[in-house]
Order: structure tokens, then C-alpha cells, then sequence
């Protein structure tokens, strides 16, 4: 499997490139009141608004190109993948989201791997996947999919048709 790199407070990460629609330069994004820290708001892809996440914070530390100005190599990985809700089934709903992730350089196979660790089951960080150790440094995988908690995918993927139908009638 191909898997694009990046980097997030100075570790190594990973997404299977099947899931990568583009990466960008860093965009304008439109906050949404009371959100998740993590979620920075959402900013506009090809017509179509998308939500962006920022990895440092949902990985539980500092905003990603805070300390200073934004680095040139922050950049908006925009994925799209089928949503899982924390407790793992599927919502069947695709989604597409905006990573914000820094050092997004390179193309690897985990085949090259020379070692690898499964996922562990870490009930407050269900997105992260599994390790592989490379010759000159160590990979996590994100399970995109799983990125987002259930309630705030719930928000933002309404799959229920009476709440879409509730939503219409309210506007």
C-alpha cells in the first residue's frame, strides 16, 4: 500500500494515498462556533464546503505552525473516506475532511517497511493505526476514518432523512 508522510509535532505520520484527493497550501477556513478545538472550522473545496482538522491539537497537543508563522511546509491534506463512529461500525456515509499536517513530502510503501507493530486499541485516540519502522525512522498510520468523535460526525453527516427533512423545513 502507498502512504503519503507528513509530520505532526515532529513525529512521522501516515495516510494510504487511495484516501488523498489533493494537498494544498494552507487555506482560509470559517470557524464554527463551539467546536471541537481540534476542528478549525471549514473552509471551501471545489464548491463544496469541507470540515478542517488540525492534527496537533486532536493528537492532543499544540496547533499546528503556532509557534511562529506558519511554516511553508503546512500544508491541507483534503481525504475522503467511508466515516466510522468511535465505537467502530460505519456510518456508510463518505466523507470528505482537511488535515492540516505539516512536512507532507513524501510517498511510501509499506512493503519497505523492515518491521511493523499493529494498532493498539487506545480508547481515546482510536484513529491511530499501526507502527512501521522504516531504516531511518518510524511511521503511524491514521485510520482517517475514525478521526472524527461520533457526535461531531453525527453533526456533520446527517444520514437520519426525517432530521435532513427537519433541517429543510426550518429554513
Amino acid at each position: 500500500m502507498q502512504l503519503l508522510t507528513f509530520s505532526v509535532a515532529g513525529q512521522s505520520y501516515a495516510i494510504p494515498s487511495r484516501m488523498v484527493i489533493e494537498v494544498l497550501p494552507l487555506v482560509p477556513v470559517r470557524p464554527i462556533p463551539l467546536m471541537p478545538d481540534f476542528c478549525l472550522g471549514v473552509f471551501c473545496y471545489r464548491g463544496t464546503l469541507v470540515p478542517l482538522i488540525d492534527l496537533g491539537l486532536r493528537f492532543g497537543g499544540a496547533r499546528i505552525g503556532t509557534s511562529g508563522a506558519s511554516r511553508l511546509s503546512t500544508r491541507v491534506i483534503v481525504v475522503e473516506c467511508t466515516m466510522l463512529s468511535d465505537a467502530g461500525p460505519p456510518t456508510g456515509h463518505r466523507l470528505r475532511l482537511g488535515v492540516v499536517a505539516e512536512d507532507v513530502v513524501a510517498v511510501c510503501s509499506d512493503d519497505a517497511a523492515e518491521g511493523s507493530l499493529p494498532a493498539m486499541d487506545l480508547g481515546r485516540a482510536p484513529f491511530l493505526g499501526r507502527l512501521l519502522r522504516f531504516s531511518d525512522r518510524t511511521v503511524q498510520v491514521l485510520l482517517v476514518e475514525k478521526l472524527l468523535p461520533a457526535d461531531l460526525l453525527a453533526g456533520l453527516c446527517q444520514t437520519d432523512p426525517a432530521a435532513k427533512d427537519a433541517g429543510a423545513n426550518q429554513r
